[in-house]
């Protein structure tokens, strides 16, 4: 039995930490019995990552390379 899982197999996220903001798809999960595993495939690279490191969003500033910090003050 699969729990709940906060992404679906064909859904586009980003890495939070990507600094390009590449799409990737997700192309698989893995129940593990403390936690699930998201396969995510970028151009013909699959790796594996956990939901925390994933959005639906993506992050323009990010991708400009242009630093959030300074516009707040």
């Amino acid at each position: 039995m699969r729990r709940n899982t906060k992404f679906e197999i064909g859904d586009i996220v980003f890495l939070k930490t990507d600094s390009e903001q590449r799409e990737r798809i997700v192309t698989g999960i893995m129940q593990r019995p403390d936690s699930i595993l998201y396969y995510l495939t970028v151009n013909e690279h699959e790796n594996c990552h956990y939901s925390i490191e994933m959005t639906k969003t993506k992050d323009i500033l990010k991708s400009l390379d242009i630093n959030k910090s300074s516009y707040e003050n």
